[in-house]
């Protein structure tokens, strides 16, 4: 039997939210389970109206990105989980490949290679992930930037409750913080080369709007685990 896996989508009054459902829906893999957290809307819900039959829908006063993944998370039934932003987008063939590569890897956590697009869909780059020769390289990245798109990511569920969900008080550098808990914990950060997800950059989008916000927060939080991510690379082979 198919790995049950679970899409958690939050949505903040996002008009692409019904892009971002149809591409889960209409994924080539058939075991999903699709749960939207609405964190606190107020308007745009409409555009979920052909869908409610065929998703979990879930409501929430507005807490931010991290903490409607964790109310999604929490009550996601799949083996794994995984992320799609509400303006984002997976490909048809997502799901069933990455859960392939994770079964034959066994693996905990993976992520994989995406397009950039524009507010009208158009390919603005191609495969825009960097790539690394070795995990230390990966690694020693994750001193400097946070080097994972977030859509892109599946992992257990049970790895996610392990390393302590997502931090609510970080409205922009969540992700970031639970890759590197998950890196320290000395899990293989697996990498699928192939761009499975369509990242959307448009003038709405959080981080450009508050740039500066994101900008500082993003440095409290790599000086808070730059020593820790150097005593890991100290005991990673070359």
């Amino acid at each position: 039997m198919l790995p049950s896996v679970t899409v958690v989508i939050p949505f903040y009054n996002c008009p692409y939210i019904g892009q971002a459902v149809a591409s889960v829906l209409g994924q080539s893999y058939t075991n999903i389970e699709v749960i939207v957290v609405d964190d606190g809307s107020t308007m745009h819900q409409h555009l979920l109206d052909p869908y409610r039959s065929r998703i979990v829908y879930l409501q929430k006063s507005n807490g931010g990105t991290a903490s409607a993944l964790n109310y999604g998370m929490q009550r996601a039934a799949g083996r794994y989980v995984a992320w799609l932003s509400s303006d984002d987008i997976f490909v048809r063939d997502k799901i069933v490949n990455q859960v392939s590569f994770m079964e034959e890897k066994r693996a905990q956590f993976s992520f994989t290679d995406y397009h950039t697009i524009n507010a009208a869909n158009q390919i603005t780059q191609y495969c825009s992930t960097m790539k690394f020769p070795t995990e230390k390289a990966f690694v020693s990245a994750l001193l400097d930037y946070c080097p994972i798109n977030g859509c892109t990511v599946m992992m257990l569920r049970n790895l996610a409750e392990a390393v302590g969900w997502f931090n609510p008080g970080l409205p922009y550098t969540h992700d970031y913080d639970m890759w590197v808990r998950i890196a320290l914990n000395g899990v293989g950060m697996h990498f699928l080369n192939e761009p499975l997800t369509l990242y959307r950059r448009h003038s709405a989008m959080g981080t450009i709007q508050r740039g500066s916000q994101v900008a500082a927060e993003f440095e409290s939080m790599r000086a808070y685990y730059a020593p820790m991510l150097r005593q890991r690379l100290a005991g990673m082979p070359s």
